[in-house]
């Protein structure tokens, strides 16, 4: 009904499984066990979006998820002989995740998703006062 809506809308949404891979990544940041209990660090996730035509008219279209990756860097590898994941040279694997980069990511992540809140705030506004023109 309204393409401003829409497409502040699916923003709102990719933003926010781009903030739960960010959140994934930062809570799995010392994992060091895959699910079946081996050792093999955690994979950072991230997103990666794409145009959504079929959102928005008269040119403009909103954004969506087209998959949420894995990252497939090497580990962080940490001198940590008493570990019971340590190799046999003594070192733990960790997940290749840098704090600083995900928490630089998170605050994107939230400025854009505050940005379409006040989009979808204003063609709210408009809209109540187009009707009131009208009435």
């Amino acid at each position: 009904m309204f393409p401003a809506l829409d497409i502040s809308t699916s923003a709102l949404v990719a933003q926010r499984l781009r903030m739960n891979a960010i959140a994934s990544n930062l809570a799995n940041i010392s994992t060091t066990r895959n699910e079946q209990g081996e050792p093999e660090p955690y994979k950072p996730r991230f997103v990666l979006f794409q145009t959504d035509p079929s959102v928005g008219a008269h040119g403009a279209a909103g954004v969506r998820v087209s998959s949420v990756e894995i990252d497939d860097s090497p580990p962080r590898l940490k001198y940590e002989p008493g570990h019971p994941d340590a190799d046999r040279h003594g070192y733990v694997a960790y997940p290749a995740i840098d704090m600083m980069s995900e928490f630089t990511d998170a605050l994107e992540a939230a400025r854009a998703y505050e940005a379409n809140l006040g989009a979808i705030e204003i063609s709210k506004d408009l809209a109540q006062q187009t009707l009131k023109i009208l009435a």
